[in-house]
């Protein structure tokens, strides 16, 4: 699993790009807030009544399960 709850939330989306629409599909649109600056994953999750656990076994699909692929949803290795 490359995301945890534990992840900043802009850490995420700058080193997954790809993660963008999972985010919005599960109602957290504001992802350039101040808020995505400073809170985790899990922390941003809650404040929207969102399942931590879905969210990140979504986020985690979209990325791959490959730890050496870069995340911006190319294959690359």
């Amino acid at each position: 699993m490359k995301i945890t709850e534990t992840m900043g939330i802009g850490e995420c989306v700058a080193k997954f790009p790809n993660t963008v629409p999972v985010f919005m599909s599960f109602g957290m649109s504001c992802l350039g807030c101040s808020a995505a600056r400073f809170e985790n994953i899990g922390q941003g999750a809650r404040a929207h009544g969102i399942d931590v656990d879905k969210l990140i076994e979504e986020l985690n699909k979209v990325v791959g399960k490959d730890d050496d692929a870069c995340g911006c949803g190319c294959s690359c290795e």
